[in-house]
């Protein structure tokens, strides 16, 4: 950061240490015990899509990587377009292979960050679910690529777009010792409609 940068008031952008990811399997454990929520096995990688054959390869490798298991029961990526026209994968494991969905997600992350496409990375989500509610309680844990840190986000069950601030605040000082948990509160953006969640 030089001189000019410091006299205008901006800031070098946090380098984002796709090695916390590696702490949602404990902190899973901790959301269920303070929550009840337990992980469903479905997680996402949020993307900008980059128009491009280089762009095309690197997704194709992203698939193949995470496709190698199906012959032996895995279940396939798949991607798609959201109406903002951002891209997400969506990989699914069991309900208990928390690890196996962060390593997944993480090697998304690093394909795409090393391939210099690290720029185009929005965030990933892990999802839980809350088993002793009727109506489907949702949760996500959203990591933010750029921020380097996690937030909590709690739809509301029956599709109106609200959220459970109550829920997200209660995780949030849950998983404080086991996440880097992003402190401004106004980049606790929705992600209505996100696959996996």
């Amino acid at each position: 950061m030089g001189l000019l940068d410091a006299i205008l008031g901006r800031s070098k952008p946090v380098r984002p240490d796709l090695d916390q990811l590696f702490a949602v399997p404990s902190a899973a454990l901790t959301l269920q015990a303070a929550t009840g929520f337990t992980p469903t096995g479905l997680g996402s990688v949020c993307f900008a899509g980059v128009e491009g054959g280089g762009f095309a390869r690197l997704q194709e490798d992203v698939r193949e990587l995470l496709d190698a298991d199906t012959e032996r029961g895995g279940i396939p990526v798949e991607f798609s377009r959201d109406a903002y026209g951002y891209t997400w994968l969506l990989a699914s494991h069991a309900a208990d292979d928390t690890a196996g969905l962060v390593n997944d997600l993480h090697a998304v992350n690093t394909l795409l960050q090393d391939g210099g496409f690290g720029p185009h990375l929005l965030c990933s989500l892990i999802g839980f679910r809350d088993p002793q509610a009727a109506e489907g309680r949702s949760l996500a844990l959203v990591y933010l690529y750029k921020r380097g840190t996690f937030y909590p986000f709690a739809p509301l069950p029956g599709g109106a777009k609200k959220r459970d601030n109550q829920l997200e605040l209660q995780v949030r000082g849950a998983l404080g010792d086991d996440l880097r948990v992003e402190k401004d509160l106004s980049r606790w953006f929705p992600v209505w409609g996100a696959p996996g969640l």
